[in-house]
């Protein structure tokens, strides 16, 4: 109700400067010339009042039969017609104003053709040069509101589609928890216990992320370590963690979960190929306003099947290329690598404006 509110009062504040605008160059005119008198400023005030009271009722004309919505050649009479009763309302209306000065001499028409046809043409040209500047704002207002719901609709599909993806990684993650929790029940209830309380401050971090769009890096970084000492109290000596974050990197923004997949991977893929213990480092640092992430792991890389059915690599790998796109569209880099018998995931991320490579 606010935002329909100014804009009526915008309306009438340019109405009023229009209209004062219009007759106070005219009378500075005739001012210059030497020629302002008493009935030439009566003349063109009165004229201005009733241009006023005109095109406040073509406005309201306009607004009931939804102008907008019409064809352009209708539109386009619809406009000259409007200025041509609006030319005859205006001269009348202003000979009505003139009474009181002239007397009901003021309500005497011109019987010469040619004085009448020149009054019209007169005061025709300004009334269709408000109907061009009131029509043009009014498509370019429309122009706007419908592209910022364009945008906000492209936003909300866009958040929504990050919020799918997060959503398909959750599950996949809990039911391998779960499985390593009930592993654990009958062997070491101290461990199994331990874990569930790891998985609840990391499913307590899911639920809180969700409402927002990116979280600091630390925030992400804790849940990947609740992750880890998951993993860690299941395979025991059997995995090696380190994790290194540079403090200036602990407030930078990032999308939630977007590191869990290279986390699971590492851990998964790592303990099918790398000889024992799995040593998977992770490195955070922020140079020059980039985000520089590497998680590394021993072993070797493990080409996805070349058949058009996903894997748990693929599918974990494609979740963070479409959501490093969706958040930062030409301004990341991701890569996967191998050398000296250890897979290597690097991910950058440029936190200013501008695309990240040329």
């Amino acid at each position: 109700m606010i935002y329909l509110k100014n804009r009526k009062n915008l309306f009438w504040i340019l109405q009023t400067a229009g209209w004062l605008s219009y007759v106070g160059i005219i009378l500075i005119t005739f001012w210059v010339r030497g020629a302002l008198t008493t009935f030439v400023l009566v003349r063109f005030s009165t004229a201005a009042a009733a241009g006023f009271l005109v095109t406040s009722a073509i406005r309201y004309f306009y607004k009931r039969i939804n102008i907008l919505n019409r064809p352009f050649r209708t539109l386009f009479l619809l406009t000259v017609l409007t200025s041509l009763v609006g030319t005859n309302l205006l001269i009348w209306i202003s000979n009505v104003l003139r009474i009181p000065y002239l007397g009901l001499d003021a309500l005497k028409t011109n019987p010469n053709f040619m004085s009448y046809l020149h009054r019209n043409v007169w005061w025709f040209t300004p009334l269709i040069g408000w109907n061009a500047l009131y029509l043009s704002i009014k498509f370019w207002r429309e122009w706007s509101v419908q592209k910022k719901k364009t945008e906000e609709a492209q936003s909300l599909a866009q958040a929504a589609q990050l919020q799918m993806l997060s959503y398909r990684l959750n599950p996949h993650f809990l039911f391998n928890a779960l499985n390593s929790i009930r592993a654990l029940i009958v062997e070491d209830k101290k461990n199994a216990k331990n874990m569930i309380t790891e998985l609840s401050d990391y499913l307590r971090y899911s639920l809180i992320s969700r409402n927002h769009e990116t979280v600091p890096l630390k925030d992400e970084m804790e849940a990947i370590q609740h992750f880890f000492n998951i993993q860690k109290m299941r395979y025991e000596k059997k995995l090696d963690v380190s994790i290194d974050v540079d403090p200036a990197a602990e407030e930078f923004p990032v999308p939630s979960f977007l590191l869990h997949p290279l986390a699971e991977n590492a851990v998964k893929h790592g303990l099918r190929t790398s000889p024992l213990p799995l040593k998977i480092q992770v490195k955070v640092d922020l140079l020059r306003e980039n985000l520089h992430i590497k998680v590394i792991n021993t072993g070797y890389w493990i080409a996805p099947p070349s058949s058009s059915i996903k894997s748990p690599i693929t599918t974990g790998l494609d979740n963070v290329r479409q959501r490093l796109q969706e958040s930062y569209p030409g301004k990341h880099r991701f890569d996967i690598s191998e050398k000296n018998g250890s897979v290597q995931a690097d991910l950058t991320i440029k936190r200013s404006t501008g695309a990240l490579f040329s």
